[in-house]
């Protein structure tokens, strides 16, 4: 394995993973009134509601199934009943599906930042490379999930992918489960840790801001302030 191998599939990585948590101490101790997202709602709601809905709609099962299929080994999911044709079925129409939803909000929110004049204005460069990365990261997933899975059936990522990436998990990385890996997987990858790096630095802090301390808090009575009609 040469040393461009041992930088992009270890040390890559590892110093993205560094950056993700520093940067997440630095700025909530230094930067905490710029930790919540700038609102645009009030200039243009219709595609924002649209494209949020979808994101997050489609996100949080892509989440899960990446946990899934990187996280759980494929001897286990043998062992649950879920042969290779199960869970590929799975992964592609499931995954598919709301990879899709996903692709579609980022596609709302991507153009409605850069075609939106007064929100282009408003916007600062970190949230357009947030957008755009996003938007990118999100299309070579479906790139790699319907096409490349479709051109290389024989490809089977929780036999490379997936022990490579639990091998960065317990500091014991092996790069050469990397080395056929198709290209759009590899650009996948690799534009995902990125993004960790870039976090910290971007409104995408804002995720770990979810106000769950309203589910606890009491309601609040709004009352009509009624002029007082003075009697002679």
């Amino acid at each position: 394995m040469n040393m461009i191998d041992q930088f992009v599939w270890v040390i890559f990585p590892y110093l993205c993973v560094v950056v993700f948590i520093v940067g997440h101490i630095f700025r909530f101790r230094y930067d905490q009134f710029n930790w919540t997202a700038k609102s645009s709602e009030f200039i243009e709601k219709k595609q924002l509601v649209i494209g949020s809905i979808l994101f997050h709609i489609g996100i949080i099962p892509v989440i899960m199934g990446h946990i899934a299929g990187l996280g759980i080994p494929k001897s286990w999911m043998n062992a649950l009943g879920v042969n290779d044709h199960l869970y590929h079925l799975g992964a592609m129409y499931g995954g598919g599906a709301f990879g899709f939803i996903t692709l579609a909000g980022m596609v709302i929110l991507t153009s409605r930042r850069l075609t939106t004049r007064s929100i282009r204005r408003l916007s600062s460069a970190s949230d357009i490379i947030v957008n755009l990365l996003l938007l990118f990261i999100v299309f070579m997933g479906m790139y790699a999930t319907l096409v490349t899975n479709v051109v290389q059936p024989d490809f089977d990522y929780r036999e490379t992918i997936s022990v490579w990436f639990r091998g960065l998990l317990v500091f014991s990385p092996d790069p050469s489960f990397m080395s056929y890996v198709p290209i759009s997987f590899k650009i996948h990858i690799l534009f995902g840790f990125l993004i960790l790096a870039f976090w910290p630095f971007t409104r995408l802090v804002h995720v770990w801001s979810v106000p769950l301390n309203y589910t606890r808090r009491s309601y609040i009575l709004y009352r009509r302030n009624r002029p007082r009609i003075s009697k002679k």
